[in-house]
């Protein structure tokens, strides 16, 4: 347990340190504006110095927008998402401070799709290890438990509400190479991690009771068993069939991993869930 906790810290700070480098030597020097909190942070940042004589960090406005955030998701999700998000968090408020604004390329272009990339990466290893980069992933966390409501359009109204402010203030032309960082951003962390809110595991294994006994003590979701049997082996095994959420994901897998290294899993995409689904 200690060395998996290591591990994941060690993503969360490698992640964290991405996210600054991809704002600091690319984003920001080029004004084009990343995606939810992080992009909120640097509008309110740019907006704050160039038309008041108040000159607040990026890093701390980041920090403080997400406070409020981490109080929620500890009450309402859980101690280690939310104690793992807000190091992220932190960690990146300091690498904002520390890493210098430095314009590696005068090529806005180069600026947006390079941003995005290595911004994605680090926010998709982040999500990939069971932890996130704080702000939206959190909220979206709660509206999946407690009305299991899609985060789609709130990201939509909340990054349409940035590239707006950007290209009012500064030129049309920011908010669509705004937009290009969005998408490419978007992109890569949907083949790094998942782009489902909600996914299906159909879990083929041996050591049924044992399994199941770890993912009920770990997830709260309902597991329904069904009969199955090999083909060519003939051999009479279960499958356990479980619906989580894409916050969920590294957790399962790290319980299969622990209880039944053989099992064969398979992962699908959910579209939709009718009937009971736990969200509190």
């Amino acid at each position: 347990m200690f060395w998996l906790q290591t591990k994941k810290t060690v993503i969360v700070i490698f992640g964290a340190l991405l996210n600054a480098i991809a704002m600091n030597l690319f984003l920001i020097p080029a004004n084009v504006y990343s995606s939810g909190f992080t992009g909120i942070a640097q509008l309110l940042s740019k907006v704050l110095s160039d038309y008041t004589p108040i000159h607040i960090s990026m890093g701390f406005l980041l920090l403080l927008l997400n406070i409020p955030v981490a109080i929620l998701g500890w009450i309402k999700v859980g101690k280690s998402f939310t104690v793992y998000s807000f190091l992220s968090v932190v960690l990146s408020s300091l690498f904002l401070t520390m890493i210098p604004i430095k314009q590696l390329s005068h090529d806005i272009l180069l600026n947006a799709v390079f941003g995005g990339v290595i911004l994605a990466i680090g926010v998709g290893i982040t999500l990939k290890w069971g932890a996130s980069t704080g702000g939206v992933d959190i909220i979206a966390m709660v509206l999946s438990r407690m009305k299991d409501k899609p985060i789609g359009p709130y990201m939509f109204v909340l990054n349409g509400i940035i590239i707006m402010t950007a290209g009012l203030l500064y030129g049309p032309e920011k908010a669509l190479y705004t937009l290009v960082a969005l998408y490419t951003s978007t992109r890569v962390i949907d083949s790094i991690h998942t782009r489902h809110a909600k996914l299906t595991a159909m879990i083929i294994t041996k050591k049924t009771d044992e399994l199941k006994k770890a993912i009920h003590a770990s997830l709260v979701r309902g597991i329904t068993m069904i009969p199955a049997k090999g083909a060519f082996s003939n051999e009479t095994r279960d499958m356990l069939m479980i619906v989580i959420t894409r916050y969920e994901l590294y957790d399962l897998e790290r319980i299969i991993q622990e209880v039944d290294p053989n099992a064969f899993t398979n992962i699908i995409q959910t579209t939709g869930v009718y009937g009971f689904f736990r969200r509190d």
